[in-house]
């Protein structure tokens, strides 16, 4: 055996070396990907492009780890050194979301409940034939909906599908950044805060029978193409009225367009409050987008979070019907 080793004969892996024509080319995704990283550690979301590569850091660095096995197979160790830095870096940047899951306190066994479902509907949806079989099937005491154009919401009531969710709140309008609430219980102190000219979240009040819950809807606009600095100025926002309520008690819901990866989104977090499905374990469950057959959802922008005496004690998605994204289906324990 050994002479065969000496005379050639070792395994393939052994013997390959990999030619500059297919070296050169991994070095230069491994340079944009490590430029990339490097955007992410020093210049956090200053700029459009890096916030949506932010956005979806589940996915841009995988090339990374392949690179990293074919440059040690092909005896390119430097690459292959780069490539694993690449690869650490996104570890690191998703790890804080994926080590959020923690187990229910205790105080959930025996605290009041309510079960709730948030979608994004999307304004050019055609008909809401599907949500509001959705809505029927899994009964949610309270649904709150983003992009809800008037001709959805009058497809949802003759549809008999809010028949069992009297208190109703309609934002008015034909653009994207309308809302609806309907709930089983009464709301309370109702109202809608604007930022540049258009609603950014409804604040209301669920009258439990255990007592008074706040809750508010939100829905900003995407980083691209309207404007990035007002994105980033409605995160600012949505941060600043958190803090100004206090997190305690309050339970925050819908289409954020932003990520744990984003550094809007996570100030947020730092206010307090808790993301109910990392919390869950479902840090991986994507909402976002359903429109690009035959990828998956790459992108988890929809959130529900929670403050001090609110938990998620179940989470799921579910497809949204004619929707670009996955709706949310969640109870919620409330500590009174």
């Amino acid at each position: 055996m050994a002479s065969d080793h000496k005379s050639g004969l070792a395994p393939w892996w052994r013997r390959w070396s990999m030619p500059w024509w297919l070296t050169a080319p991994l070095w230069l995704i491994i340079a944009v990907l490590a430029a990339v990283a490097f955007g992410r550690m020093f210049a956090w979301d200053a700029y459009a492009v890096l916030a949506i590569l932010n956005s979806i850091t589940i996915i841009v660095y995988l090339p990374a780890w392949p690179i990293a096995l074919v440059a040690a197979l092909g005896r390119r160790p430097v690459l292959a050194l780069a490539a694993a830095a690449v690869v650490i870096a996104q570890v690191a940047f998703l790890a804080p979301e994926l080590a959020a899951s923690h187990p229910l306190p205790s105080w959930t066994a025996n605290a009041a409940t309510f079960r709730l479902f948030d979608g994004n509907v999307y304004n050019s949806n055609p008909s809401m034939a599907g949500y509001a079989a959705q809505i029927r099937v899994l009964r949610p005491d309270v649904v709150t909906l983003e992009e809800t154009n008037p001709p959805d919401v009058d497809q949802l009531r003759s549809s008999g599908a809010l028949a069992g969710l009297p208190y109703q709140f309609e934002v008015f309008g034909y653009d994207p950044f309308v809302f609806l609430i309907a709930s089983r219980f009464p709301l309370e102190g109702t109202r809608v805060v604007n930022l540049y000219g258009r609603p950014l979240i409804v604040e209301t009040t669920l009258r439990l029978p255990s007592g008074p819950q706040p809750l508010w809807v939100v829905h900003t606009i995407a980083p691209l193409p309207v404007s990035f600095d007002q994105w980033k100025g409605q995160l600012q926002a949505i941060r600043s009225a958190i803090q100004l309520h206090g997190p305690a008690g309050l339970l925050v819901v819908g289409d954020f367009n932003a990520t744990w990866n984003n550094k809007g989104l996570r100030a947020i977090l730092d206010t307090g409050m808790t993301d109910g499905a990392a919390a869950r374990g479902h840090a991986l469950e994507m909402t976002w987008s359903q429109m690009m057959s035959p990828l998956p959802p790459f992108t988890r922008i929809d959130h529900l979070l929670t403050g001090p005496g609110v938990e998620v004690t179940r989470y799921a998605t579910q497809v949204g019907p004619g929707s670009d994204h996955r709706d949310l289906f969640a109870t919620i324990a409330v500590r009174h």
